[in-house]
C-alpha cells in the first residue's frame, strides 16, 4: 500500500502535469488561430462581421466539409475525401 506521501507527491506531479498540459493547449490554441486566420485572409470572409463568420462556420461545420461544398456548388469534392482512409 502506497504510503501518505507518494500519493501527495503524486497529487502534486498530477497538479504540475496538468498546468503544463493546460499552457501546452493555450499555445496550440494560439497557433491553431493563426493557421486558420491565414486560411481566411483573402477570402473576403475578413470582411464578415465576428458575429457572422462565427455563424457561417457553425452552420458548416453542422454540415461537414463534402456537404458544405456541395450545397455551395464547389465543382469538386475536398482533397481530404478522397484520401484513403487510415486503418
Amino acid at each position: 500500500m502506497p504510503s501518505k506521501r507518494s500519493a501527495v507527491a503524486a497529487l502534486q506531479k498530477l497538479e504540475a502535469d496538468r498546468l503544463a498540459l493546460d499552457q501546452r493547449q493555450k499555445e496550440l490554441e494560439q497557433q491553431a488561430a493563426l493557421e486558420l486566420g491565414s486560411v481566411i485572409l483573402g477570402t473576403g470572409l475578413e470582411t464578415f462581421s465576428k458575429k457572422g463568420l462565427a455563424r457561417v462556420a457553425v452552420e458548416l461545420a453542422k454540415l461537414g466539409e463534402d456537404e458544405a461544398l456541395m450545397r455551395l456548388g464547389a465543382s469538386t469534392p475536398s482533397p481530404r475525401s478522397q484520401q484513403i482512409p487510415v486503418k
